[in-house]
């Protein structure tokens, strides 16, 4: 399994990375009243639908306090996938922030994920496509996450995904 998601696809110029600021304004926007299995169904559901539509290669999890509430894996997405939303979310139960923003945390001080959290990067990955699911006045309860995708766009379609959840 490679160590390491591109960040944009080949042949296209790389789209500007958020800075860390606009990484944590997301996370403390992105807040919601509640989670249940209802709205695990719903977020993923809403995720399996954008992807469809435009032919993502995605795998997508949803997960609350150390269980599985979703999990698809459209066509084109391998087990793979699988493995790096294991990893993603566990860079997520660990330090309470999205995966992307973790990365860019270390990034921001000179050095790597892999090079600075001694952490075995076989189980944890600082790329992009786990969200915290943060509910009001209770905290991290959970993660949201996709693979298949270079990692900024893997961490911007989760986030389009729970704007349009906390629209509906």
């Amino acid at each position: 399994m490679s160590r390491t998601a591109p960040d944009t696809a080949p042949g296209t110029a790389p789209e500007p990375a958020p800075s860390v600021q606009e990484l944590e304004a997301q996370e403390r926007r992105l807040v919601l009243r509640r989670f249940t299995c209802d709205d695990a169904w719903a977020l993923g559901s809403l995720l399996v639908e954008l992807a469809r539509e435009r032919r993502a290669p995605l795998a997508i999890g949803i997960h609350r306090a150390g269980r599985q509430l979703f999990h698809a894996a459209l066509p084109g997405s391998t087990p793979d996938n699988d493995a790096w939303i294991a990893r993603k979310r566990r860079v997520v139960e660990r330090y309470g922030a999205s995966s992307y923003l973790v990365g860019a945390r270390f990034r921001a001080k000179g050095t790597t994920f892999e090079d600075s959290s001694r952490l075995d990067p076989d189980t944890y990955a600082a790329h992009g496509g786990s969200f915290p699911i943060r509910v009001e006045n209770v905290g991290v309860i959970g993660a949201v996450t996709v693979s298949g995708l270079p990692q900024l766009e893997d961490h911007r379609f989760v986030v389009e995904a729970l704007e349009q959840f906390l629209d509906g």
